[in-house]
């Protein structure tokens, strides 16, 4: 929980019996790897927050092909925001990628929170624009660069996270297979 609350102080300030309200409805879970925390055609429920692990954001084009669209790892919040808000269907999957372990808010325990907590909606739309803008940040580069120039700067945006995500997600993150995938690690070693 202690991770939890550092996070949210970075973008505001609680007072103890608001920490203790946020606590009273903060569910601890374990997610086994591969198993998915939000999924695609169902309406996302939760909110949650990585304590430990990596989960991955992914869809499947229209050749069935599975896209990676991004990570998240520890100490980031993870919803399917859309979804969530609007309580329609996700064209998503959240997937862990390792074990994790997590804590979620229900959605009607964060509805509470948001209205209750003074200030709580303002630490939240902080917390969601510096997402927003880390999203765009780590996609946009990965457009118009090729694909060693994509690996190297994928190393740099998660470089605790290179070694606990298999090649396969990486190359589909990166846009490529995962035999070129393969040759450009070879080759920068």
């Amino acid at each position: 929980m202690k991770e939890l609350f550092d996070f949210i102080l970075k973008f505001g300030n609680l007072n103890k019996q608001q920490v203790d309200f946020i606590s009273n409805k903060a569910i601890e879970i374990h997610l086994s790897k591969e198993e998915y925390f939000s999924e695609a055609g169902k309406i996302a429920k939760q909110v949650g927050f990585v304590v430990d692990g990596i989960l991955r954001v992914c869809y499947y084009n229209n050749k069935s092909e599975e896209i990676t669209k991004y990570f998240i790892e520890e100490n980031n919040l993870v919803v399917d925001l859309e979804s969530f808000d609007n309580q329609m269907c996700s064209s998503s999957y959240v997937q862990a990628v390792t074990d994790c372990k997590m804590i979620i808010f229900q959605r009607k325990d964060w509805l509470e929170l948001l209205q209750t907590i003074v200030g709580f909606d303002a630490i939240v739309h902080k917390i969601i624009s510096r997402a927003l803008i880390q999203k765009v940040e780590r996609r946009s580069p990965l457009v118009s660069e090729d694909a060693t120039t994509r690996y190297l700067k994928f190393l740099e945006i998660y470089p605790t996270a290179v070694n606990r995500i298999p090649l396969s997600y990486i190359a589909s993150y990166l846009g490529v297979t995962q035999s070129s995938l393969s040759r450009i690690r070879k080759n920068i070693r």
